[in-house]
């Protein structure tokens, strides 16, 4: 459940919402519940108020021998009436014949005498009742007095139906309720109810209200979240991919003003950053260009130079300085170079550069690993990795290439059985134009841009370039994210890199060290 609620925002959202539904709902039932329970017990008290003022209405417009029909047919589920010769003074034995009566099943329409009676349920058995009935409520003092008494109470003319006294009665605690009224030949109508009431306001019916306006509530909310989270994920996969280095079409800049201030400022970012690498890019080609012309010159009186030792000095000078020249625009060149990215597979990339470097002489070993396939541009990282592979070679003899997965990243690991470098310079090695070797002689190494040229491309893609010292050589390690998945190419443009559809010229391509 928390991995679900610290992935989804979506899942956020419905969940508070039914919070909020819960509680809303809670607290309603806490302020409501009492109020429901007692306008249920009003409600069933005016219904049995009202039904017996009809019963006794009936009883003394009809003849004595239909009366015990009027009776049985008036019952109901809840109630009973009889009639008694005489007020029954006794509670208790009134309430045990009422038990006695409630407990007797309703009678048929054949045990009717033959009349013709409506259903036992349905109100048309009886007349209307009178217009003031509605107006009864059991906030009467007469009426609700005697909640938990014992004894009869005396109810009023004006607090029922019936224009005359009667006598009512709590006597169970199920809610049942009693009425014994005088008809008008002498005796007694007794009347007998009781139905608990269920003062809850979970019914069945409100359950299910509840449960779609839940689900109700959890789409709305869904539609929400995916409204805010769709923009969020595009903003995502662009940031990556421009962290990547890959090109980034402009965002869509639609949506409420967060979302579309979101996307601005995005779009901005990125003009900006390109931008600022291409003017940087087009210093570098400037600097390295107006150069030439300086280094040429100086290169040419250098010959007039007339102490041969002096004037070697001088050649070898400017042979590095224009070495370092044509480095620094060699390196705007790839930075300039916009090369598409693409899925390829990792393992025959390395596999195929190591071959390379093996047909060129080199000691060179490539671990046979499972493919891997990796979103990026190929040409940028094969160089990458040809630098370290070169240098591996280069100062340490030999080099052991090999590729793994874990689940942060894939490391392409380069390890040599050189002497290895100083734990103060692992960092500075990766600066521009530094060389372990000072006297900066061409012959015992390149020019210094050879690692940092290694660590840009591979930074463009997201990952790092790291560098330890084993013991028995130096290791090093490169870290490449997990790339999502690419949108399928067309069918007839992917590539893979064997060796027999390497580019032309990449088996003798030299490093920039």
């Amino acid at each position: 459940m928390t991995a679900i609620w610290n992935r989804s925002l979506t899942a956020r959202f419905v969940a508070v919402m039914l919070l909020a539904l819960a509680l809303s709902q809670g607290i309603s039932f806490l302020l409501f519940t009492d109020e429901i329970g007692g306008a249920l017990v009003r409600a069933a008290k005016t219904e049995f108020l009202s039904r017996s003022a009809s019963v006794a209405q009936v009883l003394e417009t009809t003849p004595p021998a239909v009366q015990q029909d009027i009776l049985q047919s008036s019952g109901t589920s809840y109630t009973r009436f009889w009639v008694s010769p005489s007020f029954p003074g006794d509670v208790e034995s009134w309430r045990q014949e009422a038990k006695r009566r409630l407990a007797e099943p309703l009678p048929t329409l054949a045990n009717l005498a033959g009349t013709e009676q409506a259903p036992r349920e349905s109100a048309s058995d009886v007349p209307a009742p009178p217009p003031q009935a509605a107006s009864i409520s059991s906030a009467s003092p007469a009426a609700t007095n005697g909640a938990s008494a014992s004894a009869w109470i005396d109810l009023p003319a004006h607090a029922w139906p019936l224009s005359r006294a009667a006598k009512f009665l709590y006597w169970n605690d199920a809610g049942g309720m009693g009425l014994a009224v005088q008809l008008k030949d002498g005796s007694w109508l007794n009347s007998a109810f009781s139905k608990k009431m269920v003062n809850s306001m979970l019914t069945t019916r409100s359950l299910i209200s509840l449960a779609v306006t839940a689900v109700i509530l959890s789409l709305c909310a869904a539609f929400i979240a995916r409204t805010m989270t769709t923009p969020m994920r595009r903003l995502a996969a662009a940031a990556e991919a421009l962290g990547r280095g890959e090109s980034v079409a402009p965002l869509s800049e639609k949506g409420p003003d967060d979302i579309r201030h979101t996307a601005v400022a995005f779009n901005l970012m990125q003009s900006r950053l390109q931008r600022f690498v291409e003017d940087r890019t087009r210093m570098l080609a400037a600097i390295g260009h107006d150069l030439r012309t300086p280094l040429t010159s100086l290169r040419l009186r250098a010959e007039f130079v007339s102490d041969d030792e002096t004037r070697e000095k001088m050649l070898d000078t400017l042979d590095e300085l224009r070495a370092m020249t044509e480095a620094t625009l060699a390196f705007s060149r790839e930075q300039a170079t916009e090369e598409v990215t693409r899925n390829v597979d990792l393992t025959a990339l390395v596999g195929s550069l190591c071959d390379d470097l093996v047909e060129l002489g080199h000691d060179v070993s490539c671990a046979e690993v499972p493919k891997i396939s990796y979103r990026c541009r190929p040409d940028a990282l094969k160089r990458a990795v040809r630098n370290l592979v070169e240098n591996a070679v280069r100062y340490g003899e030999r080099a052991r290439v090999s590729l793994r997965t874990t689940p942060q990243a894939i490391e392409i690991v380069i390890e040599d059985d050189g002497p290895g470098i100083p734990a103060d310079t692992v960092e500075r090695v990766f600066e521009p134009f530094f060389r372990m070797e000072h006297s900066r002689n061409r012959a015992t190494g390149g020019i210094g841009l050879g690692l940092s040229i290694s660590r840009n491309m591979v930074r463009h893609h997201g990952g790092d370039i790291t560098l330890a010292n084993t013991g028995q050589g130096l290791r090093a390690t490169i870290s490449l994210p997990h790339a999502a998945p690419p949108t399928p190419e067309p069918k007839g443009t992917a590539r893979s890199f064997r060796r027999a559809d390497r580019p032309i010229g990449a088996a003798r391509r030299s490093p920039a060290e």
